[in-house]
């Protein structure tokens, strides 16, 4: 769904990421993960079209996406940034419903099927009940949960998270995962979200990109956890990384 060749990324002379092959599956939920600063975030606005220059390709769908026209790229991939949202005067059914742009006539008038895409998003997500609040009312988990409907309803074989777990508690970070997962097998979706979250991650991924500066490991989730790429990226004289339990630990503590 999605596919590297030779991709390299940076900004000014500084190199992030080089020389990336590989490919992200539909229908499955990969975690992108690595240090601070590593390129996570820049990787996953290259793979949306708004990043930096890079060399190399990005294939979505088998299409080049230096070749696609933004109308094209709104139907084939969505991206839930990792900005805190708090739209006072619109109610979540209406930011919603800014998913279904891409389709909607010149006016921007919303027809019965859109309305209807709008409503099934909203109840995948679990948000139904919640339609007609505004998002001021409501808290950062119920807020994330619409944006991702949001991403829902612009119907795109790939969706594109950034830290999407980065202002929520323990379990609410788990139920969001969860719901990714979710969304990826039922709706076969190539759904792709960074993450410091390496526990929950290992447990409800399919896959894992990690980026070992100027790196990307990408691999199934079980494949990675033996390959030894984790070890040696987050085990130091402060934190280690134990394959057996899926779980990086502060020494010490």
């Amino acid at each position: 769904m999605i596919r590297f060749e030779t991709l390299t990324l940076g900004y000014g002379n500084r190199t992030l990421i080089k020389e990336l092959s590989g490919q992200i599956n539909g229908g499955a939920l990969t975690a992108l993960v690595g240090r601070n600063g590593t390129g996570k975030s820049t990787l996953l606005r290259a793979i949306a079209g708004i990043g930096q220059p890079y060399s190399g390709k990005i294939m979505l769908a088998g299409q080049d996406i230096q070749t696609m026209s933004p109308a094209s790229l709104s139907t084939t991939i969505s991206f839930v940034t990792t900005d805190k949202v708090r739209i006072a005067n619109l109610r979540s059914r209406d930011v919603v419903a800014l998913g279904r742009a891409p389709y909607t006539n010149w006016i921007g008038r919303m027809q019965a099927l859109d309305r209807k895409i709008v409503d099934e998003a909203l109840a995948s997500v679990g948000m139904s009940d919640y339609a007609d609040k505004t998002m001021d009312q409501m808290s950062d988990g119920e807020c994330q949960r619409i944006m991702i409907a949001r991403a829902l309803a612009q119907q795109t074989p790939i969706i594109l998270l950034d830290e999407p777990t980065a202002f929520l508690d323990m379990p609410n970070r788990y139920e969001l995962c969860s719901l990714l997962s979710r969304l990826a097998h039922d709706e076969h979706k190539c759904i792709v979200f960074s993450t410091h979250e390496l526990d929950i991650a290992l447990e409800l991924c399919d896959a894992v990109a990690l980026i070992a500066p100027p790196q990307v490991h990408i691999l199934p989730t079980d494949e990675m956890i033996q390959s030894g790429h984790i070890e040696r990226l987050f085990s130091s004289d402060i934190i280690s990384f134990n394959p057996a339990t899926r779980t990086v630990k502060v020494k010490g503590r």
